[in-house]
């Protein structure tokens, strides 16, 4: 992708020449190939062993796609004109922050069945069909804007691409301050309802553990870090290939690697298998399922009219 048609590095074909313009740094790139790579395999093994399903797909393999997408970054410091290196990278590391956003998304539904469903709008289910149908659409708009602008031929074909890429992460976006809306709204409906109707003796107990304040904490960090990374791939990107901000390694470390790889460690860090059992479907062994006290304020709770 150099307008002087090169393929490998030679007098001419400079790095300079490059739609990045820069050597990537064998430093930084093989940190965050290695720590994302780390983390991928973390996430397998706590969510196999705490049977954490969905959250182990979505952040190992948003894990795994920035693992592959890094490796890509440091084929292209031997020829930045590499299709290999450059589709690789570019493709892997513009999807890889879905699968992360699908781990948030996962949380509101589980929230709401522990604080109680009376204050959600929906029923808490439709919470993940949602927003994982609105992150499947971000998906699909990046993938194929990053397969296409990574193997075009012309001007035209890379605008199309980039066009996509844009799109889909403008979508992303839009969900992510959608489902913080959403969940704020919730949280503010429970707290406003909490002289009438006290919490549950779980919902109770999940407010006194620092573990859960911990998880929460991972997830709003999470869903900041990921939220500015977006903004920052959609203003590196207004301005078409090869302009100032694309071409600024700083920036892509500090927007893109550092701002992934925060809300990767907090979702492997403070993990719902030992943070927020229920997200895994399971409640701890100190916490009945139900209590006669929960008994009496599911009655009450029936007749709350949702606003």
């Amino acid at each position: 992708m150099s307008g002087l048609n090169c393929t490998e590095l030679t007098d001419v074909c400079t790095f300079e020449e490059s739609v990045y313009g820069y050597k990537p740094s064998l430093g930084a790139n093989a940190f965050f190939c290695a720590s994302f790579g780390l983390l991928c395999i973390a996430n397998i093994g706590l969510g196999i062993r705490y049977k954490t399903w969905s959250w182990m797909i979505a952040v190992s393999f948003g894990c795994l796609a920035e693992t592959i997408g890094y490796v890509g970054r440091l084929l292209m410091r031997d020829n930045p004109f590499s299709d290999n290196g450059f589709i690789t990278q570019i493709c892997c590391l513009i999807i890889a922050p879905a699968f992360n956003s699908a781990a948030i998304y996962l949380t509101l539904k589980h929230i709401a069945l522990c604080f109680g469903d009376q204050w959600s709008f929906i029923k808490p289910r439709f919470y993940t069909y949602i927003f994982i149908f609105f992150d499947l659409v971000s998906l699909i708009l990046q993938g194929a804007g990053g397969g296409i602008a990574s193997t075009a031929d012309d001007e035209d074909q890379q605008q199309i691409g980039d066009n996509l890429m844009m799109a889909g992460i403008s979508w992303q976006v839009v969900a992510l301050a959608l489902f913080a809306g959403t969940a704020g709204t919730y949280v503010w409906r429970r707290w406003k309802a909490l002289g009438q109707y006290p919490l549950s003796s779980e919902a109770a107990s999940a407010v006194a553990n620092t573990k859960f304040r911990l998880f929460v904490f991972g997830v709003v960090t999470a869903w900041f870090t990921i939220f500015v990374r977006c903004v920052y791939r959609i203003i590196e990107m207004a301005g078409g290939w090869r302009n100032s901000i694309m071409r600024d390694e700083a920036s892509f470390i500090a927007l893109e690697g550092v701002m992934v790889l925060i809300a990767a460690t907090c979702q492997t860090v403070f993990h719902p298998g030992f943070s927020f059992p229920r997200l895994g479907g399971w409640l701890p062994s100190s916490i009945p399922s139900k209590t006669s006290a929960d008994v009496s304020m599911e009655e009450l709770n029936s007749g709350v009219q949702r606003a």
